[in-house]
């Protein structure tokens, strides 16, 4: 399967702006108008959005040139970008393995050279996975700073739509653009710092502290460790200086991610029911037995899978006890970030605790692929802006390193990425 639908989207003439001559790969559940946008569902196999997301808008604005949408895990649901109804994507710097996901698609076209730059969304990790991967670079921003019109809806809480590119200076580019209010998206907000982002990579680490979190290396893979460690050497030769630092709560971020992100999916998703969105398979029956018809045909495994988790968490009996826990999580995590970042300017850890999954390890094993989120989704619990760098390899796969910053501190991690890749 490709990495990338090709679209016929052109722009005529002599393009203008930031991204004059650049070429964007945009995830699937981004909406272009006239051009499909499949979410990776056969639920959506036919649906074309009459309008264009902000972030589209705004990548036409700054000259580039839409090349094509991009697979991904369906609705955004999965690590590998296998859950995709139209077949799994490859990982061209990982043969036999997966490209991570959700926005495998758009790492992968990146990696092989298909666009410059691409854009993918970041619910628990969807951007970061990827890049750690492939081996590109990806950031996932702090909660309100790009809008979100015209982003089909996994976990509106959550989620954030963010760059994916070859190196630290690119993606911040991509991100001076497609960042910025919106008043179509009430949750969008002014930064905090100077939102000059790519300037911000001038790989100046001199004076910076760096917080690890112990949590954030437990059980990770031996040689993702190393490599880790060797790369915080590296930052540590050009100025910077490191501490460890803990985040107790951390060890209930998977569990309470998954409760909250599944019962806002089941909520968003209630809308693909043949008559709103999805397609009408003219079955006979009640409604009731037609809605359920439809979204058996429509969606794969995984996406029912999420929404009976996510109905049963949002059920009588069950809420205060399941989403209720899940909320008061989230916000202890919250404070234990605010509590590390007082003692450090960055934090660090390994993106993936693992290196790549070979293809299909980890399909018959969701709660692995689950547990695999634990150093991404602690971030989207609380809102703060995190980027994934390539910082070597281990048995000739990539790893990542991720640093994450406080709300709006883009600048921060953008200048610390660049340093490494430096």
């Amino acid at each position: 399967m490709s990495r990338i639908f090709i679209t016929e989207e052109r722009i005529e003439g002599e393009p203008e702006g930031p991204l004059a001559g650049r070429t964007v790969a945009v995830k699937d559940n981004i909406s272009t108008e006239g051009v499909r946008t499949t979410c990776g569902s056969a639920m959506l196999e036919g649906y074309v959005p009459p309008y264009d997301a902000t972030v589209v808008e705004r990548l036409k604005e700054a000259g580039a040139t839409i090349v094509g949408k991009t697979n991904m895990d369906e609705f955004g649901m999965g690590s590998t970008t296998e859950t995709s109804a139209f077949g799994p994507a490859p990982n061209p710097n990982a043969e036999g393995h997966v490209p991570g996901g959700s926005s495998g698609g758009s790492a992968a076209a990146v990696a092989a050279g298909e666009a410059d730059l691409a854009l993918g969304t970041d619910t628990g990790g969807s951007v970061r996975n990827p890049a750690a991967f492939c081996g590109v670079v990806g950031i996932k921003p702090t909660y309100g700073l790009v809008s979100r019109y015209g982003l089909v809806a996994y976990a509106n809480s959550l989620e954030q739509i963010g760059p994916l590119a070859p190196t630290v200076s690119e993606a911040a580019e991509l991100l001076d653009v497609v960042a910025g209010p919106d008043e179509r998206d009430a949750t969008t907000r002014e930064e905090g710092e100077e939102s000059d982002y790519a300037a911000a990579a001038d790989g100046d680490v001199d004076g910076l502290s760096i917080g690890i979190p112990t949590e954030l290396l437990e059980g990770a893979d031996e040689g993702v460790v190393e490599t880790f460690w060797d790369a915080i050497a590296d930052l540590e030769s050009q100025g910077a200086s490191y501490h460890e630092v803990s985040l107790p709560s951390i060890e209930h971020a998977v569990a309470a991610y998954y409760v909250i992100a599944m019962s806002e999916a089941s909520s968003n998703l209630a809308r693909f029911d043949g008559v709103r969105y999805g397609p009408d398979h003219d079955l006979e029956g009640d409604w009731n037995e037609t809605f359920a018809a439809v979204r058996e045909q429509g969606f794969g495994d995984e996406v029912k899978r999420r929404i009976l988790l996510g109905t049963y968490a949002l059920s009588a009996g069950y809420h205060e006890k399941y989403y209720a826990k899940a909320q008061d999580a989230r916000a202890w995590i919250e404070r234990d970030f605010e509590d590390a970042f007082s003692e450090a300017d960055v934090l660090a850890s390994p993106t993936m605790p693992t290196p790549p999954f070979e293809t299909g390890e980890s399909l018959d094993d969701p709660l692995q692929m689950y547990l695999a989120d634990a150093n991404t989704v602690p971030i989207n619990l609380a809102n703060l802006p995190a980027i994934s760098v390539p910082a070597g390899e281990t048995d000739g796969l990539p790893v990542g390193l991720q640093f994450v910053g406080p709300a709006f501190g883009e600048r921060r991690i953008v200048r610390a990425a660049s340093a490494l890749e430096d």
